[in-house]
């Protein structure tokens, strides 16, 4: 693989990794490019392992041989650069051992993915990309068969969305939807009952739910803010919620995800609870 030492921040083959940290720019100019950046070894060995192609990778000179030997016999190239001219390139200081660009794999159908999945988890409207690689960690871990976005929510692949999943947007199946009602019936011809995770008065507690759960179950959550908004409410087949104590209205939506899930978990011999 080419080693390319950086002498210069103006080199155009280092634009993939300009600015990381503008959160508005990078928003709009990654999915342009069909790019998006893995940040630190770890995520970089589980997006190859998902078969994800790197476009290039950046690094400082102590990570190099680790990086090398992940990347193997690839035809990649690996730019390296001391860490202040690396902090100056991206905004910020470089300390989980490499940034790769990656190229951003294509998203599969709706259908595709509700075919042969039986616990799915949709998030409608989240802004906030910690929170959306939160859920995708603890909902992966607990057994989601796929999790769908809907067009509102923020990117499962930008960078910090990547790493607070610690990976795992690039392991558990997921696509976008335009939004829920428009994906009912991809969800009516898979046989799921849609189930809005919501704040309301004829809203079904989550425990009595599981006691008698479909077999095929979409958990839908709202934004971090406003939570669901009434027009998804309505499409959904049942509400649910989660009861509280203490005076606490709700869970932050990513530790709401999980205990929902929790609730409708699989066993370990693919028995469901």
């Amino acid at each position: 693989m080419p080693i390319i030492a950086i002498d210069s921040l103006d080199d155009p083959r280092l634009d993939d990794y300009v600015a990381l940290t503008d959160v508005a720019l990078r928003r709009r100019t990654e999915p342009a490019r069909g790019l998006y950046i893995a940040e630190s070894q770890t995520v970089l060995e589980r997006a190859l392992r998902a078969g994800h192609e790197p476009r290039s990778v950046l690094v400082a000179p102590r990570w190099l041989p680790q990086v090398e030997a992940l990347l193997g016999d690839r035809d990649v190239p690996v730019f390296v650069g001391e860490e202040p001219v690396l902090e100056e390139l991206t905004g910020f200081h470089l300390h989980r051992g490499a940034l790769a660009s990656m190229q951003r794999p294509a998203l599969p159908d709706a259908s595709a993915l509700l075919a042969h999945a039986r616990r799915v988890v949709v998030l409608d409207g989240l802004v906030d990309h910690t929170n959306v690689g939160a859920a995708f960690r603890s909902v992966a871990g607990i057994g989601a068969d796929a999790v769908l976005v809907t067009a509102a929510c923020a990117d499962p692949l930008y960078r910090r969305s990547v790493r607070v999943s610690m990976g795992t947007v690039l392991q558990v199946p997921w696509t976008r939807i335009e939004s829920l009602e428009a994906a009912m019936p991809a969800f009516r011809d898979a046989g799921f009952e849609v189930v809005a995770m919501a704040l309301r008065d004829d809203a079904v507690d989550l425990d009595a739910y599981a006691a008698d759960a479909a077999d095929r179950v979409a958990l839908v959550f709202g934004s971090e803010g406003p939570g669901l908004g009434a027009r998804a409410i309505a499409a959904a087949d049942r509400v649910v919620r989660i009861p509280m104590h203490h005076g606490v209205d709700s869970l932050n939506v990513a530790a709401s995800a999980a205990v929902a899930m929790w609730a409708l978990r699989a066993e370990p011999n693919g028995r469901r609870s």
